[in-house]
């Protein structure tokens, strides 16, 4: 007992050390997160260092329900990881304790948390809510500290509007003050313009105190109406002044909002008061909908009250009166009034109609949104223990301590159960899914990974190892494996010499004798593989038999007996037959035709992979027999077979040797020749432009005349230039 006790302890501080360094991680990142979201609220308001303490503190206490999941997945992983990684977790397994029992003092301590956490969010997380977002919209409301720039204008102060082309940081001197006044209104607006001032706040912190020198101040002294005519000049107010002080409406204080007026907010219930809040909004939507019928019954579906005896009367009358020759008798204008006042009532009644869905769509909109707390708070709290059933097999299995592979592990599970939960929860906030659906859809999500990793855990199954998955899919898709043979060090039963020709002689005849008699390279018939199939038992035989032959072999000291081994193929003794070993699934992918096409195909890719197969086998076995016989004319046919492929080889390398340079030779020649075509052709277009007499057709001769170069006033030719530009007229060239 003492023991058990011993060992509960020692997990137990391995686990709690790193819970309370993950929990402060983790509260501290949703915290930035938290904050970088209203960073503008914050920076330019000059807060108090009390103000920020208080938005930290109850954002902290908000934050607390989602930072615990997330800290109990991350601590739980690490803390198994690193007694896996560590072999602690295997010497606990050797001593016979198992999985579960080592997991069962973390996991009543993930119970405990799950309980604390429902506590926190249902007595002390409504009120850290209601005074987060009383202090988040006092801060909205906060006037921004004064900060004026220079050069350009500052509308930080109601109604004024500041330009300083200048200021003094060390004596808080402004220098060319410009002033824009509002507060009396756009028609009276006033301007001042000053050599120089200094901007106070009151004691109060309800002002700005402006004072000023050397400047003038102008105002509008136009009466509030029209505007003037055009021309004429309105009337101001011109003051010049040595000094001037000013005070401006500017309150700095911080004013807390009433907590009152955000009592009625979902997330700052608890959950009996959630429960009453429905069914106090639920019993108020009724009433509405009562009156809103009785209203509808006296306006929209209003009927003249009739007594029995008329009610019987017109039921007995057979006269059909259609209503469209009713309107018809009607005259012109009472028509149309009668028309006009048809229209206008639908168009009021729908309006009316439309207000009034709305505030019932309000209504149970309301309602959702206090349903969705009421869920989230047991969501949540349930969380941490689903999620310690997901992180601690997760790190049993992958046995990696640290902060490495558990932290990215960590961070995409709760990725995924945040985008579930989110996705869900808007669904149900828009009513588009059932509520119970969509806000515990992100919990039955991952309740079959928690099942599944704690029984793959407790039975030590390796569900992330990747040899297992390679080797699946090298069955899967059919993929060769060759062998890997190699001398031993050490032989203790020597190779039954004896028996290996025999063996030997024997394994080739099967193999030729099943050639022959199953012509593998034809087409395989579709009705026998997938309606008829049978397992194929010779092929099994053979494989069985060469594998029993490289067993018996492997223990030789020959080289080129082992070489000749790893030539052996790893025969496939099912996939030639029928894609499935169930007849069922055979003959439903044989009436699917295009699924029976693909496997149709397979299998005769198969079947000619087994036709060389075997072919490999008689050669090797025929190779074997000469080896084990000491045959000497076998080894110089298998070294003369070497020496042959050697010297094709190097036949073949010498030969690509001399490909490559003649067609390496050949592009050259060919971009050369391309490149004198292009220089030719060039030449000839700037030849044909620059003189275009050189470009003159075949008859040219008998009219030399019209290619002749222009003359000189004195009668002489003038001369063609023979650099420059083309040109464009006859240009008479003087004489020396």
């Amino acid at each position: 007992m003492t023991i058990i006790k011993k060992l509960d302890s020692f997990i137990l501080k391995k686990f709690l050390l790193v819970f309370f360094g993950a929990f402060f991680i983790c509260l501290f990142v949703f915290m930035m997160q938290f904050t970088w979201r209203y960073v503008d609220e914050l920076i330019g308001k000059g807060l108090s260092f009390e103000i920020l303490a208080q938005f930290f503190w109850y954002m902290g206490q908000t934050l607390v329900p989602q930072a615990l999941p997330l800290a109990i997945l991350l601590s739980s992983l690490i803390t198994f990881g690193n007694m896996g990684e560590s072999l602690e977790l295997l010497a606990m397994k050797a001593a016979g304790v198992p999985l579960l029992r080592i997991m069962r003092p973390i996991m009543l301590f993930a119970v405990l948390m799950t309980g604390v956490a429902f506590y926190f969010q249902n007595n002390f997380s409504p009120k850290a809510q209601i005074n987060l977002r009383t202090l988040l919209i006092s801060m909205k409301q906060q006037s921004p500290a004064v900060e004026i720039p220079e050069g350009t204008f500052y509308s930080g102060v109601t109604n004024v509007n500041l330009y300083v082309e200048e200021k003094d940081t060390e004596t808080g001197m402004l220098y060319g003050v410009i002033i824009y006044k509002t507060d009396q209104g756009f028609e009276k607006a006033q301007i001042v313009l000053a050599d120089s001032g200094r901007m106070e706040m009151t004691r109060d912190k309800l002002h700005l105190k402006l004072s000023l020198w050397s400047g003038e101040q102008f105002q509008n002294l136009q009466s509030g109406g029209a505007a003037p005519t055009r021309g004429a000049n309105s009337p101001y107010d011109r003051e010049t002044f040595q000094h001037k002080e000013l005070l401006i409406d500017f309150d700095s204080n911080f004013n807390m909002l009433d907590k009152d007026l955000l009592s009625g907010m979902p997330s700052a219930k608890n959950m009996a008061q959630i429960e009453h809040s429905v069914d106090s909004i639920s019993h108020e939507l009724d009433s509405l909908g009562k009156e809103h019928y009785k209203m509808a019954c006296m306006q929209y579906y209003k009927r003249p009250e009739l007594d029995a005896k008329k009610l019987e009367t017109i039921s007995n009358s057979s006269r059909q009166v259609p209503f469209d020759s009713l309107v018809a008798q009607l005259p012109d204008a009472k028509r149309q009034q009668v028309m006009r006042m048809a229209q206008n009532n639908v168009v009021s009644f729908r309006a009316d109609l439309e207000w009034k869905s709305q505030v019932l769509a309000n209504g149970e909109k309301d309602i959702r949104r206090h349903w969705i707390e009421w869920h989230q708070k047991m969501a949540l709290s349930l969380a941490c223990l689903i999620f310690f059933f997901v992180g601690a097999p997760l790190g049993a299995i992958i046995r990696k301590g640290g902060l490495g592979l558990p932290t990215v592990i960590s961070v995409a599970i709760f990725i995924i159960y945040y985008i579930i939960n989110t996705s869900g929860m808007k669904m149900a906030r828009d009513g588009e899914w059932n509520m119970v659906y969509g806000m515990w859809i992100s919990t039955v999500a991952l309740v079959p990974f928690g099942v599944f990793f704690t029984y793959k855990a407790n039975k030590d199954s390796v569900v992330f190892n990747s040899e297992l998955y390679k080797s699946f899919f090298v069955k899967l898709l059919g993929l060769r494996s060759s062998r890997h043979l190699f001398r031993k060090e050490v032989i203790i039963d020597d190779p039954h010499y004896d028996l290996l020709p025999a063996r030997l002689e024997k394994l080739k005849a099967e193999c030729q004798a099943y050639m022959q008699e199953n012509k593998l390279l034809l087409a395989p018939n579709y009705i026998d593989i997938f309606f008829r199939s049978r397992p194929d038992e010779r092929v099994a035989a053979i494989s069985a038999e060469m594998e029993e032959i490289v067993e018996d072999l492997s223990n030789s000291k020959s080289y080129k007996e082992l070489q000749q081994l790893n030539r052996l193929p790893i025969i496939f003794e099912h996939a030639h037959t029928s894609p499935f070993r169930n007849g069922k699934l055979n003959v439903a992918a044989g009436i699917l035709l295009p699924i029976g096409l693909l496997f149709y195909l397979r299998i005769w890719r198969f079947r000619l992979r087994l036709q060389r197969d075997l072919q490999t086998v008689v050669k090797v076995c025929d190779r074997l027999q000469g080896l084990i016989a000491g045959n000497a004319a076998a080894e110089e046919v298998d070294d003369s077979a070497a020496d042959d492929s050697k010297g094709r080889n190097r036949l073949r390398l010498r030969l690509g040797r001399k490909a490559r340079r003649i067609v390496l030779i050949a592009f050259a020649l060919i971009a050369v020749a391309a490149a004198i075509y292009i220089l030719v052709r060039e030449r000839s277009a700037s030849a044909s432009y620059y003189y275009p007499e050189l470009s003159a057709p075949e008859d040219t001769a008998a009219k030399p005349e019209q290619f002749a170069p222009p003359e000189s006033p004195d009668g002489r030719k003038a001369a063609i230039p023979r650099r420059g530009k083309p040109i464009i007229k006859p240009v008479d060239l003087p004489l020396r």
